[in-house]
């Protein structure tokens, strides 16, 4: 998905900061781009489309072309309308909360509703919720799957923020096994 947006060459980096739970990243651009800080952007992310604000311009780029994976590309500065998307999109998630509440409850998923948000391209809809990543944060994923509620991604919180991944140890079903 990033890989489509990435043609020129990306010799700018940013700080930026997006999302509900304020996640920070780094963020490449073009030379033709230059906002400024505080200056609102649309990124493109591994989630999709996003609205950030510009934290900082790295006087330095460490980005190097053999880097994989980037966390965030610039599309473009922010627009009135994109502005107004994103009241929009915050408005149906303030009126869904309730919904994924109720949802959560009857399928007795043992996680916390904290907040919702849909990525700006209206394509994914992010369900932060207060658990570690395990079984229930899974359930929960499943069960968005199985009753064909669009594409869902539930991401577990902790008190430090976005709960990190879990290193695997090994052995069956963790992906460390080779079978």
């Amino acid at each position: 998905m990033i890989d489509e947006v990435r043609e020129p060459v990306l010799s700018q980096e940013y700080l930026v900061r997006f999302g509900r739970q304020s996640e920070t990243v780094r963020c490449f651009g073009t030379e033709d781009e230059n906002p400024q800080r505080g200056e609102n952007v649309i990124v493109q992310t591994d989630r999709g489309e996003r609205l950030a604000t510009i934290m900082q311009k790295l006087p330095q780029p460490i980005f190097e072309e053999t880097e994989a994976n980037p966390q965030a590309i610039l599309v473009r500065t922010a627009s009135a309308e994109d502005m107004q998307r994103e009241q929009e999109l915050r408005q149906k998630a303030d009126q869904e909360f309730g919904i994924w509440q109720e949802r959560i409850d009857k399928w007795q998923v043992a996680v916390e509703l904290v907040d919702l948000e849909w990525t700006h391209d209206g394509e994914r809809l992010l369900l932060y919720v207060l658990n570690d990543r395990g079984p229930e944060c899974t359930k929960l994923a499943l069960m968005t799957a199985a009753k064909g509620l669009g594409i869902v991604e539930v991401v577990p919180l902790s008190s430090n923020g976005i709960a990190a991944e879990k290193k695997s140890g090994g052995g069956c079903g963790s992906g460390g096994c080779g079978h």
